[in-house]
């Protein structure tokens, strides 16, 4: 895998600061996109760059939407799951605003419900959300760059068995996993071929 330091030296090469990027790093589940978007975080601190920090798990919808009867399990992770045009309404609101702050509805895990939180985004600020699914095309192409992480699904899947102990035991989670989360992900990729289109993949 890449260094941290090449990393931020190519999306640097690459966009407008002033402009207020918008840097996507995507990635399926368990590929490590909240650890390289922290990682990413500091380093642009480190150069006196402001960074807003969005996950994407922030945005979803309530469970009353994101699990809907209606549809099979991994249509409603794929299509119901993320509040798209509310996060397009954030980063609009962030590009195009003067003042130095923004409050931003965040999801409410434990109550199913939101919450406001406040971030700073004033000058010389560069987004970053990190998430699954990224390049659909709810998004609107509103990434300045890209990045998509590549980990095998076997990798993610032992991972995920030791992070994900909130569903259940190991039979549970893997039994979510491949009735919701593994269809969306085989789905994504054959209808988007993420890493072909990122600006920059990272592997293991």
């Amino acid at each position: 895998m890449l260094e941290i330091t090449d990393i931020y030296e190519k999306i640097i090469n690459s966009i407008n600061i002033n402009d207020t990027p918008i840097i996507g790093i995507d990635g399926l589940g368990g590929a490590g996109k909240s650890t390289i978007s922290e990682k990413m975080c500091l380093i642009f601190k480190e150069n006196d760059y402001h960074t807003v920090l969005l996950h994407i798990d922030d945005f979803i919808h309530v469970r009353e939407v994101r699990y809907n009867d209606e549809y099979p399990d991994w249509q409603c992770y794929y299509d119901l799951q993320w509040r798209y045009d509310y996060f397009l309404d954030v980063i609009n609101e962030i590009k195009n605003r003067h003042r130095e702050y923004i409050d931003i509805e965040l999801y409410d895990k434990d109550n199913d419900t939101y919450f406001a939180q406040r971030f700073e985004a004033g000058h010389r600020t560069i987004v970053i959300a990190e998430g699954i699914f990224l390049q659909k095309k709810e998004y609107n192409n509103i990434f300045d760059y890209m990045i998509y992480i590549d980990i095998p699904e076997k990798e993610r899947l032992n991972r995920v068995l030791k992070r994900d102990t909130y569903i259940g035991d190991e039979k549970q989670i893997i039994e979510k996993y491949e009735n919701r989360y593994f269809p969306a992900e085989h789905r994504y990729m054959k209808e988007y071929q993420p890493e072909r289109n990122a600006d920059l993949v990272i592997g293991e």
